[in-house]
C-alpha cells in the first residue's frame, strides 16, 4: 500500500466515525469517496443521495448511472477517476447542504485533494462550484470553462443530476461538450 493510499484510507475513517454536525445523526453511511489513489481527475459533487447513503459510495444512483456514460464517452471509467462530494453524509430530502456542514466536511475534502493531488478537478453543481471557487461563481457561467485557483485546475461542470430533473436536451449536450473538453484538457496535461 503506498503513501496516497494509507491516507485516504485514513481520511475514510475519520469520515465514517465523523460527527462534526448534525447530518451524522441519520445517516446510514458516511460516504467517503472512491477511486483511483493517482487519479489525474478528481470528480466532485455535492452529497450523497438516499442510494449512496444505502450503500456508503458516491454517485450510484441515476446521476452515478449518467455519469458513467459521460466517462465512457471519453474513454474513462469509475476506477480511473476519484469521486466525492463536499458534504459525505446524506442531508435530509437531499436537499443542498448548508454552510456549516459543508465546513465541517471540508478537511475531509481538502486532504483527500492535498493526498491524491489530481491534474483536474471536476465540481459538478452550483454548490462543489462555489465551495471549490468561490460564492461569486455561478455553474451557468464557468461550466466547461478551465478556472485556476491557487495553482490547482478546476473544471466545473453540470450535476448529473441537473439533467435527470429538467431533461433538457440542451443541458445533456451541454454536458457532453463539458467532458470533451475534460478529454482534451486531461490529454494536453498528460
Amino acid at each position: 500500500m503506498d503513501q496516497t493510499e494509507l491516507i485516504l484510507n485514513e481520511i475514510k475513517k475519520q469520515v465514517l466515525s465523523c460527527d462534526k454536525c448534525t447530518l451524522c445523526v441519520n445517516r446510514i453511511n458516511a460516504v467517503p469517496g472512491e477511486g483511483s489513489c493517482n487519479a489525474a481527475i478528481m470528480f466532485v459533487g455535492e452529497a450523497p443521495g438516499a442510494n449512496e447513503d444505502k450503500q456508503g459510495r458516491p454517485f450510484i444512483g441515476q446521476a452515478g448511472k449518467l455519469l458513467d456514460k459521460l466517462l465512457a464517452m471519453i474513454s474513462l471509467q469509475r476506477e480511473d477517476v476519484f469521486i466525492t462530494n463536499i458534504a459525505k453524509c446524506r442531508p435530509p430530502q437531499n436537499r443542498v447542504p448548508a454552510k456549516e456542514e459543508i465546513e465541517a466536511c471540508r478537511p475531509y475534502l481538502m486532504a483527500q485533494i492535498s493526498a491524491i493531488k489530481p491534474k483536474v478537478i471536476v465540481p459538478l453543481g452550483s454548490p462543489s462550484v462555489k465551495t471549490l471557487l468561490g460564492s461569486s461563481f455561478t455553474i451557468g457561467g464557468v461550466h466547461g470553462k478551465l478556472q485556476i485557483k491557487e495553482g490547482i485546475r478546476y473544471l466545473p461542470m453540470y450535476h448529473p443530476a441537473a439533467y435527470l430533473h429538467k431533461r433538457s436536451p440542451d443541458l445533456l449536450e451541454a454536458m457532453k461538450n463539458d467532458f470533451k473538453e475534460l478529454k482534451k484538457l486531461s490529454s494536453q496535461l498528460g
